[in-house]
């Protein structure tokens, strides 16, 4: 899988950040989620799947804008 850098809300490039794979997937990298509290609300996850937290800029800074 081929994957693109979108961008990262830090200046110095770092996570959390974005990319896009070649059949425009969006990708994120960032710090996983441990709090308990927060990984109980969770609805309907799979096995396998994973959940990281980034802030709400990086997603709006690299949105579509069509």
């Amino acid at each position: 899988m081929r994957l693109t850098f979108l961008g990262s809300a830090s200046d110095s490039g770092n996570c959390p950040a974005l990319y896009e794979t070649e059949n425009g997937d969006i990708v994120v990298q960032g710090a996983l989620l441990t709090d308990p509290e927060a990984l109980a609300q969770l609805r309907d996850v799979l096995p396998g799947e994973s959940f990281v937290v980034v802030p709400r800029e990086l997603l709006a800074r690299f949105a579509p804008t069509e």
